[in-house]
């Protein structure tokens, strides 16, 4: 719980980052690290609070006033320990989670909530810097097979839970390099790759095989995955959502996935025929998520001439919406780091035409202003504004409009059945074909890294349960917690 009167004594500090003009110039991670004793202040900020909701806000269900009282006491691997019992990779979630479980904090009720997601992020990178990350090979093998199809958290995390259990673990990745999205969909401002490859590294050493390059369905035959006991499918949601507009073609509308990843891979020495950029291009993001902000921020760093960003919805309230009480997610005004490096960012904004030159090349598009007109018990109507329209000058238009869905490739040739919802279908992790299961966003659709790795480990379980009988592979939020 950390210091009984902590929450009274100390404020909440978050880390600082370097300037913004400094920060723009290179790909970096860009955050400066608090010192030791600054950490120990905010574990000591966790209340005695009974019941903690942080808990049921974590999908993962991390043990958070455990290993802040930890922190609060300067026992950083016991804090490290506990974290682990849960969390198969703080360094992601340390750096990438929206931390649920700060808005449910009950600190946030009168005062600003524990720094629960950078307090994780210092336990886990501690625990590096320290040698107490280690390889941990399973002390017996069961002589089973798995193949994991996809090397995001989602399939890390189940790939790792299942080489615990003593299974042998092949995973199977279709680009050139382990992580999924947080390889090439994650900006290195946000998450260097060598915090990546530091990971995979330990889990090599524990005895997982990857392989790089294998497109199930496609260059490695789904026939051959019938050597192995059990199938994971973790491909994510990669089905990118388009728009119905007149232009959309154009030379110079770009999916943001594309351009993320482009970008991500010539950093790291890959040439890149015909690469996007949006140098001295007027750059317009369309959609106001964490894709459309790391567009924003990417834009910027290749040297954009300006940055629009466009979102349909209303602006959300500076505070939190009455709406979203706490302890749920709010609905409330996110300003990210790539915002405050510069944009122009437009509310209740549609894009009605896409406008070209003679070569089919983007010079523009024309907007309208629209409102929502919402009816309880009926889905809201876009309303467009008469007398609205605009023409913006733009010479590339980013897309990040999310993901409609996993492709098919797989679920076609496996013969998988797809939910209402465009994802593979699957009753606790298993599909209608009973040694093939699915986790992460192929099942659920399009969510958080921190979700994903719950889903893996979930799904972990099951798998094993299915290949043994029994498990002893921790439930959510259940770890295997150390003796303190």
């Amino acid at each position: 719980m950390g210091k009984i009167s902590g929450f009274k004594e100390y404020t909440r500090t978050d880390e600082d980052t370097i300037a913004v003009a400094e920060r723009v110039s290179n790909y970096n991670e860009f955050t400066v690290s608090l010192p030791k004793d600054k950490i120990k202040e905010q574990g000591s900020r966790c209340m005695d609070c009974g019941i903690p909701f942080c808990h049921s806000s974590c999908p993962l269900g991390n043990l958070i006033p455990d290993f802040n009282d930890m922190v609060h006491q300067e026992e950083w691997e016991s804090a490290l320990k506990i974290l682990e019992s849960t969390n198969n990779f703080p360094e992601f979630t340390g750096r990438l989670c929206p931390a649920p479980c700060e808005k449910s904090c009950v600190l946030g009720i009168i005062s600003e909530p524990v720094a629960i997601e950078n307090i994780e992020k210092n336990i886990v990178e501690r625990g590096f810097a320290e040698g107490w990350i280690k390889p941990q090979k399973p002390l017996n093998r069961t002589g089973k097979t798995v193949a994991v199809i996809g090397s995001g958290p989602a399939g890390l995390a189940a790939a790792q839970q299942l080489n615990r259990a003593g299974h042998l673990v092949t995973v199977f990745e279709r680009d050139n390099a382990i992580g999924g999205l947080l390889r090439y969909g994650i900006p290195n401002f946000k998450l260097e790759k060598e915090i990546i490859d530091r990971r995979v590294t330990i889990l090599e050493a524990e005895g997982i095989q990857f392989k790089v390059n294998v497109n199930v369905g496609l260059n490695f035959s789904v026939k051959e995955l019938n050597s192995f006991d059990s199938i994971v499918l973790c491909g994510g949601a990669t089905e990118s959502r388009s728009l119905p507009t007149k232009g959309i073609d154009a030379k110079g509308v770009v999916q943001a996935m594309t351009f993320l990843t482009q970008q991500t891979k010539s950093l790291y020495g890959e040439t890149i025929p015909n690469q996007i950029s949006a140098k001295d291009k007027n750059v317009i993001v369309i959609g106001g998520g964490d894709t459309g902000s790391d567009c924003i921020g990417t834009s910027n760093r290749q040297g954009a001439k300006s940055v629009t960003n466009f979102e349909i919805m209303a602006k959300p309230p500076v505070e939190r919406s009455a709406s979203t009480p706490w302890p749920y997610w709010p609905l409330q005004l996110k300003t990210s780091s790539s915002h405050e490096e510069g944009c122009e960012r437009n509310w209740l904004i549609n894009t009605k035409e896409f406008l070209t030159n003679e070569k089919g090349e983007l010079t523009g598009l024309i907007t309208v202003e629209v409102s929502w007109k919402i009816t309880p018990g009926k889905r809201p109507v876009l309303i467009e504004k008469e007398g609205s329209e605009k023409t913006w000058p733009c010479e590339l238009v980013l897309l990040a409009l999310g993901f409609t869905g996993p492709e098919k490739t797989l679920s076609e040739q496996l013969g998988l059945e797809i939910d209402r919802r465009n994802n593979y279908k699957a009753n606790n992790y298993q599909t209608n074909k009973p040694h093939i299961f699915t986790a992460g966003d192929m099942r659920r659709g399009q969510s958080l890294i921190v979700w994903a790795i719950s889903e893996g480990r979930e799904a972990a379980r099951v798998v094993d349960i299915y290949l043994m009988g029994k498990s002893s592979l921790p439930t959510k939020g259940n770890g295997d917690l150390p003796s303190l």
